[in-house]
């Protein structure tokens, strides 16, 4: 059976106006203040294949975390789209004593706790941004509908915390 209004919405999507990609690969080079490819630009062009619809307002442009890995591209109108581009790192001076994020605020962790002769571990969730032997915040993952009660963890591996043993 022929349905008029799909074929309708089918003809307006194929000319409907697109959001100009290669304008946002410029304000990305501005932003990040290196070209795409090179060490602190992003890493590659938008993807032409994508037909994002074009904003009214101009697109929000910042990073994702403090680790300034991946830069969030959000169109501010209501329904607007959502794009995270990686971003090549950029090189780190041996001496510059900076140390490397191992969890970012929101990435799901293995909850460690061990004592003689065992270790048990549950899944988890980031609270907080943290490097090796940092004290973060995380909230067990639960299956029932109530929330876990936040505990503080030691970070001891990318993506690895542990809680003080009694």
């Amino acid at each position: 059976m022929f349905n008029a209004s799909a074929l309708i919405v089918l003809l307006m999507a194929a000319g409907a106006p697109v959001q100009d990609l290669a304008a946002l690969d410029d304000r990305i080079a501005q932003f990040t203040g290196a070209a795409i490819g090179e060490e602190g630009g992003a890493m590659h062009p938008i993807d032409r294949r994508l037909k994002l619809r074009p904003c009214a307002a101009p697109v929000d442009i910042g990073w994702r975390s403090d680790g300034r890995d991946t830069l969030i591209l959000q169109c501010p109108d209501a329904g607007g789209w959502r794009l995270y581009m990686p971003v090549r790192a950029a090189a780190v001076a041996a001496d510059a004593g900076a140390e490397a994020i191992a969890v970012q605020r929101g990435d799901a962790v293995s909850i460690a706790v061990a004592g003689q002769g065992f270790t048990i571990s549950r899944p988890g969730q980031a609270l907080e941004s943290g490097a090796v032997g940092d004290w973060i915040k995380v909230r067990p993952v639960t299956e029932a509908r109530r929330r876990a009660d936040i505990m503080r963890a030691r970070i001891t591996a990318p993506g690895v915390v542990s809680l003080p043993s009694a």
